[in-house]
């Protein structure tokens, strides 16, 4: 008889390992059936912040907490067989020192079994990646535009244009010499992501950054069409679902208010006897 052999779950030095080869494909995912749905095509599944927009109808991720990150990462994990989770460390977990993020980010792994976290932030951050990576947190760290700090950079726009470029490659490399496993490269520049991707030695991963990136990542309700308050110019939606649903419900509604649901193929008169 044969056995089919387990499933080994993707690990950070996994990720790492694939820099330059076929490119990593990542989604957001915040619940156990899309997670399902994730794992059955991705490298990773990120257990973004953004659920704080997404599901919850927040106006940033500045007010998402660390028990909502624990709660959609156990309900991810849950989901995964072979893609890696990474779960985001929500805006002030972190920034206060690196114990204060060693705290946290123990917290997050130990309670969902996640293998890897990510944090924002460049060169002022290194500290604290180094200190995480140096007692067993695995990091994927993110620089460009840091949605934590939308309220510092005046809005969700491109990062590293001409004298920014200089800053936006030195965080990178200052992550990357931190321990980073991986890098996250949002909104920047083409050319400047190409560059960044050239130089590091670890796998970069591009949200509306070019192709020149060794991984993709978006959120998955964007680019199902499920998340419609606003849609960033470099997403390119591959579904419109929430049109789809928002005529089911409207049909189903319909139906209820004709006292047409349910038909006679569902309903239960034949089993009832007079």
């Amino acid at each position: 008889m044969s056995a089919t052999a387990p499933v080994r779950p993707v690990l950070p030095p996994d990720i790492t390992a694939r820099k330059g080869g076929v490119p990593l494909v990542t989604l957001t995912a915040y619940t156990t059936p899309m997670a399902r749905l994730v794992d059955a095509h991705c490298d990773i599944a990120l257990v973004g912040d953004s659920v704080g927009m997404v599901l919850h109808g927040m106006p940033s991720t500045i007010g998402v907490t660390l028990d909502m990150m624990i709660l959609h990462g156990r309900a991810v994990m849950r989901g995964l067989s072979k893609a890696m989770a990474v779960i985001d460390m929500p805006f002030g977990t972190y920034e206060e020192s690196p114990q204060q993020a060693y705290r946290n980010a123990a917290r997050l792994m130990a309670e969902t079994g996640a293998p890897s976290v990510k944090l924002e932030g460049g060169q002022h951050m290194a500290e604290t990646i180094a200190f995480l990576t140096a007692r067993g947190v695995p990091v994927m760290a993110h620089v460009g535009l840091t949605p934590q700090s939308v309220n510092t950079l005046g809005g969700y726009k491109v990062v590293g244009r001409e004298e920014e470029a200089v800053k936006v490659m030195r965080d990178a490399k200052a992550c990357e010499a931190a321990g980073a496993f991986s890098i996250i490269l949002e909104k920047v520049p083409v050319g400047l992501a190409g560059r960044i991707t050239a130089e590091l030695k670890i796998p970069t991963i591009g949200i509306g950054a070019g192709v020149d990136c060794d991984g993709q990542v978006l959120v998955i309700d964007d680019m199902l069409g499920m998340f419609t308050d606003f849609r960033p110019k470099f997403v390119k939606r591959y579904a419109d679902l929430g049109r789809t649903a928002d005529e089911a419900i409207a049909a189903y509604a319909a139906e209820v208010r004709a006292r047409a649901f349910p038909g006679p193929e569902h309903g239960f008169a034949d089993q009832v006897k007079a």
